[in-house]
């Protein structure tokens, strides 16, 4: 697998793998991206065993930048939820086809792309959410068949880590504990549906060592780049590449 990749494909991987890092170093926007351009070298589905082992290193490297920060009353929240979620997207992974299940990536994707756009533009709309235990209870569901279904859960718990105003770098210290806990829960499922491999893992081991440099970059940006802009941009191309997943064109 590794060995027929095109210099195309290269640079696509290689922009992911840097984008799994900046997304975990507070861009949430961004973690789309990669999403996107693995699906686009690698079946849909596929890519998810691809992507996988690459976003635990990522949620390590989170960790030991930001992990102080976290908040452990939200992430247990969140997390009894989120469980339950995983294993509903590992039920309906092991029934959708390839066609079927890029086009449910490409949906996910979009739909969490114009979340993302309403957080850009109209921070207000979620400022009033109720902090009772069916709101938790609702994003974590869906937060978690969406790490199982596409790994872009992302956006899914930015938006409830804003919606109970936890401030910047609590945010992405709480976010980098909850995704590790997650994306190690989610290894042997995906294991078991055959999407992790021998040559799966080989990619992963070639092109993670652009997810620290990723990162660093994303922490010396995130306290000088007005990140409201920045995602407003790579939310656009990512909803284009979206809508190609879902062969609108």
């Amino acid at each position: 697998m590794l060995f027929n990749l095109c210099p195309l494909d290269i640079l696509l991987l290689l922009i992911g793998s840097f984008g799994i890092g900046f997304s975990k170093a507070g861009f949430p926007g961004v973690s789309m991206l990669h999403v996107v351009l693995f699906a686009s070298v690698f079946e849909a589905k596929l890519s998810t065993g691809v992507l996988l082992p690459m976003l635990v290193i990522g949620d390590i490297c989170a960790i030991k930048f930001f992990g102080r920060k976290a908040d452990w009353k939200h992430v247990r929240r969140l997390l009894p939820p989120t469980l339950v979620g995983i294993v509903t997207g590992w039920a309906m992974m092991g029934l959708l086809d390839d066609g079927k299940f890029r086009a449910l990536v490409g949906g996910i994707i979009l739909t969490l792309t114009m979340v993302q756009i309403i957080r850009s533009w109209r921070p207000s709309a979620f400022e009033h959410v109720p902090h009772q235990a069916w709101f938790a209870i609702v994003l974590g569901l869906l937060a978690g068949m969406t790490t199982m279904l596409a790994n872009a859960a992302g956006p899914v718990v930015a938006l409830y880590l804003l919606a109970v105003n936890l401030p910047k770098w609590e945010l992405i210290g709480s976010s980098a504990w909850l995704f590790f806990v997650l994306n190690v829960i989610k290894l042997p499922l995906s294991f078991s549906l055959g999407l992790i491999t021998p040559s799966t893992l080989l990619i992963g081991a070639v092109f993670s060592a652009a997810i620290p440099i990723g990162m660093m970059s994303g922490r010396w940006l995130v306290s000088r780049v007005p990140q409201v802009w920045f995602n407003s941009i790579l939310l656009a191309f990512t909803a284009i590449a979206a809508c190609r997943l879902l062969g609108l064109f």
